[in-house]
């Protein structure tokens, strides 16, 4: 959430922020401001509430510098203004800051240091600027010591990109727990929250880490500890290309990004299976051959990933499973096994949840795994390992190729580890051959756009809530089905084990309430099928999905056969489809929904 870009040294500074703010739509935000300035003295700031559209119409042809800094916010102290919107300046207008992340402890430090000063806004952004500014006024400090001490006093997290009236061919960077890169420029540099912000100004960035400074200049770049000493650190290369990142033809990214799903299947068979054998690394192997259980931590999308992932390494390797929420784990860890072995499921790599519960493994000496889409991403640099999902970029904050990603990931792990184990399931898996499988049956399903389309009139259209059943995978799938509708139409959706309807939620169940029922299992088919009933003997109005072998003629949507583990690739497109259409029905921003943010860098 939220989304910083910086540049010093190049004359089209406000176009480069403005078009890497853009890129940055998708991490979702309520504001978005610029802070341009050249070497002269003439700056501008400019900040606006709702869309990036609406700053860019506040600018003229005169609001142009060298250097500059630019962020969209995502309200978390104060509500979405311009006043709270950054960048925030200090009292003398000297410092000028752009800052993902919370600080815990503002409240202390502005009566402490503060008191004296006027506060133009409601956020804990504007404690560290006009901290800076004291500490620089106080002892008439260089910008770099009044960076250092403001630093030493603030907790929780933070990145941020802080500008000098004073000094203004230089930019100031610092992070904790929030990502942010330094990107390499042809006589210029520029800072981002995300590479792809940048592409089309650089592919080599250099990563700055938590408890270090940034200085940055045109020509320059200094990296340092907190304690000034330098940092010496290698770039690397974003292979993407900045086309990746485009739409094309779609009228969204969701839409992409839900066709792009049976291309991202071939593309993880052919980066991990050597031979017909998965290719994972040996030492990964043999250090999850040690664990005694699996822990799965994720959030959201990728938490109802990691339950398939569950049944996946109990039923292919036989080790014992359990999928925990990064948002809860984090703060009741509980009683470990006496061997666990950490995997990590996110989208971004930057899930502040999820690396609160890894600072803690690490501290406690567990081995870790995190498996996401973003190479050099946090998660990704401070777990023990690292496999890539190979989806390519996904900018619909409603995550769809990830979830179908992870699974399949999950699967290759999976049956590697069970080899290794020399283990024999009772239903083998040849899983190379059923990701060719679930490739087709996805696109089989994609091809039925417009009888989805139909449905989702039918089904959801004129209704304020719906509910998604099944048992075993099918209740896993309903989850996540549930939370695709919820977030993009604002339909209020559940998922719901059906087993459990006759424990309370059916009395929910009224005339013409949805009920879309997954049958993908043969041992609850039949058991399903009579809670299909039971809610259809109360008035809802049911769709039923189930796979061919377990179809009946009355069914509303028919599924190609996959082994059951890995029925959810399949299941789960009818899902993101009712609610990608439920949302452009209702004229929704399918790709940016209300209050989300795509990637959660705050606990």
């Amino acid at each position: 959430m939220c989304g910083i870009v910086g540049v010093v040294g190049n004359p089209q500074t406000t176009s480069i922020l403005i078009n890497g703010l853009k890129k940055l739509e998708y991490r979702g935000y309520d504001s978005a401001g610029i802070y341009v300035t050249d070497e002269q003295g003439h700056d501008i700031l400019k900040k606006r509430v709702g869309k990036i559209a609406n700053l860019q119409q506040a600018l003229d042809t005169n609001d142009q510098g060298l250097a500059g800094i630019g962020q969209t916010r995502w309200a978390t102290h104060g509500k979405p203004t311009e006043a709270n919107a950054h960048p925030h300046f200090s009292e003398d207008k000297r410092f000028y800051i752009v800052h993902n992340g919370v600080i815990t402890n503002f409240n202390e430090l502005k009566q402490k240091y503060l008191s004296d000063v006027h506060f133009a806004s409601d956020t804990d952004t504007e404690v560290i600027v006009q901290l800076i500014a004291y500490f620089a006024q106080q002892d008439n400090s260089s910008t770099l010591t009044a960076l250092q001490k403001t630093l030493s006093l603030l907790n929780g997290s933070y990145a941020f990109a802080l500008m000098d009236r004073q000094e203004p061919d230089k930019l100031w960077v610092a992070k904790n727990k929030s990502p942010l890169l330094i990107g390499l420029g042809d006589h210029f540099n520029v800072v981002c929250s995300d590479a792809m912000a940048m592409l089309d100004q650089t592919h080599k960035y250099l990563e700055i880490h938590d408890g270090e400074i940034g200085v940055i200049s045109k020509e320059q770049v200094q990296i340092l500890t907190l304690d000034g000493q330098a940092v010496q650190r290698d770039p690397y290369t974003v292979a993407m290309d900045a086309t990746d990142i485009s739409k094309g033809t779609y009228d969204s990214y969701m839409s992409k990004e839900i066709d792009e799903q049976p291309a991202v299947l071939r593309r993880i068979a052919k980066e991990y299976y050597r031979d017909q054998q998965p290719v994972i690394s040996p030492d990964l192997i043999a250090e999850m051959k040690q664990a005694d259980r699996i822990y799965i931590v994720a959030a959201g999308t990728s938490y109802h990933a990691g339950l398939v992932g569950q049944e996946l390494f109990e039923e292919l390797a036989n080790v014992p499973a359990e999928v925990k929420l990064a948002s809860e784990f984090g703060h009741h860890l509980g009683k470990l096994s006496q061997r666990p072995f950490f995997i990590f499921l996110t989208q971004s790599g930057e899930t502040a949840d999820s690396r609160q519960v890894l600072v803690q493994t690490k501290a406690l000496k567990y081995p870790s795994l995190t498996v996401t889409n973003v190479a050099n991403s946090t998660l990704a640099r401070e777990s023990d390992y690292a496999l890539l999902l190979h989806a390519g970029p996904e900018i619909a904050v409603a995550s769809t190729k990830a979830y179908t990603a992870q699974i399949a990931v999950q699967a290759i792990l999976a049956q590697a580890l069970g080899q290794a184990l020399n283990y024999q399931p009772k239903h083998p898996i040849d899983v190379l051959n059923q990701l060719g499988l679930a490739a087709n049956a996805i696109q089989t399903v994609i091809d039925q756009k417009d009888k989805l389309e139909k449905l989702t009139e039918d089904y959801f259209d004129k209704h304020d809530r719906a509910f998604f059943i099944g048992r075993g995978n099918g209740y896993m799938v309903a989850l996540e089905a549930a939370l695709k509708l919820k977030e993009v139409s604002y339909i209020h959706a559940e998922g719901f084990a059906a087993g459990e309807l006759k424990h309370g939620t059916i009395a929910l169940i009224e005339n013409q309430t949805p009920v879309v029922a997954f049958i993908l299992e043969e041992a609850t088919a039949a058991h399903t099928r009579g809670n299909v009933k039971e809610v259809v003997s109360r008035g809802a109005h049911t769709l039923t999905i189930a796979k061919k072998s377990l179809a009946q003629s009355d069914d509303t949507i028919v599924l190609d056969d996959l082994n059951e583990l890995l029925m959810p690739l399949v299941a789960i497109i009818p899902g993101q489809l009712f609610a990608y259409f439920a949302a452009k029905h209702r004229g929704n921003d399918v790709d940016q929904p209300r209050n989300l943010a795509k990637s959660v860098t705050v606990e």
